[in-house]
């Protein structure tokens, strides 16, 4: 069975390490393969909470390299592998997530992959049974961030300053977009995007399914993603699902 798995919801650095909700990414199985996407602090944890043996891990993916999306990657890398005994997992990140001042990556956990892949914008990376596609590089903050289609079924809309090319770039009536809203309303000059945001993506490309995640300080404290999801699901008659902790949504 096809499904999602939050492992948290929280977003930005407030609102993670403040601990207002969990963190630690989210499951996607797909087609008899398990990954692991934007493994955050917590993840490992997260994992054996959820009675995930971290084992049947076949592929992990950073949409980019900042702490509240990658601390615990190679905490489950390492575990994936039971400490390097076994070789089939592959890891798909930007490449500045390997190399250079900023890596996120061990050299030592790279020796445990079976595969690497580096994302870049308008390519497909494959692995088992499946297909990851960068459509978009984000603009945040400086860091090397993109969107990233799963199986031609599954938009991930990573952090990102909302820009026009993204109804051009992205592609229209998938299954499920995962939007992270970190921002209720802009107070800020954040290259990180807002309800408002959300709903021209909805609006411009009318998925099958939406959820609003990765919910930032602010957000959480002042409004109810519950009562945004709602309107803007009767708005455009497109369920709008506002992810809370270890929820599942099956596809």
């Amino acid at each position: 069975m096809d499904k999602i798995l939050f492992l948290g919801t929280a977003g930005g650095r407030a609102s993670v390490f403040r601990f207002l909700r969990r963190s630690g990414g989210f499951l996607l199985f797909l087609s008899d393969s398990l990954v692991h996407v934007d493994p955050g602090p917590g993840a490992f944890v997260y994992l054996h909470q959820l009675g995930v043996d971290p084992r049947s891990i076949d592929l992990v993916v950073l949409s980019h390299i900042h702490l509240d999306h990658s601390s615990d990657v190679n905490a489950v890398i390492e575990s994936a592998t039971d400490g390097g005994k076994i070789r089939h997992v592959a890891l798909f990140a930007p490449k500045s997530a390997f190399e250079g001042h900023h890596r996120v990556v061990l050299p030592f956990i790279r020796e445990r992959l079976v595969m690497e892949g580096f994302l870049r914008e308008g390519e497909l990376l494959s692995y088992k049974s499946v297909s990851v596609k960068a459509v978009m590089k984000h603009t945040h903050h400086g860091a090397e961030t993109y969107a990233l289609l799963f199986n031609d079924r599954i938009l991930y809309v990573s952090c990102a300053l909302y820009e026009e090319r993204m109804l051009q770039m992205y592609p229209h009536n998938v299954d499920v977009m995962i939007i992270n809203t970190t921002l209720y309303r802009k107070t800020k000059p954040i290259d990180h995007l807002t309800v408002e945001d959300a709903e021209r993506l909805i609006c411009g490309l009318r998925p099958k399914k939406v959820i609003l995640t990765h919910f930032g300080y602010e957000f959480l404290l002042q409004h109810d993603p519950e009562r945004v999801a709602k309107e803007l699901s009767q708005k455009y008659g497109i369920p709008v699902i506002p992810a809370k902790d270890f929820m599942e949504v099956v596809l």
